[in-house]
């Protein structure tokens, strides 16, 4: 049976191979329940939201920086 295994893996192409060993790979991960993938969806947005909070700030105060030094 292994002679036939090795066979059979030896004439499989890469794709086909890719495929297989993908498979086999998504079988072995450890999936979030649906209570944990919604909070942490919470989490992410609500650190996307404090970011972009942060991001506008920095630009607002640099303008304001840049204006200043340049007079305008």
């Amino acid at each position: 049976m292994a002679e036939k295994d090795k066979k059979v893996r030896n004439s499989e192409n890469a794709i086909q191979r890719y495929i297989r060993e993908t498979t086999g790979e998504l079988r072995k991960v450890n999936w979030p329940t649906w209570p944990e993938a919604r909070r942490l969806t919470g989490l992410v947005l609500l650190v996307m939201v404090i970011v972009g909070v942060f991001l506008w700030g920095v630009d607002v105060a640099s303008g304001a920086l840049i204006d200043l030094v340049l007079g305008i």
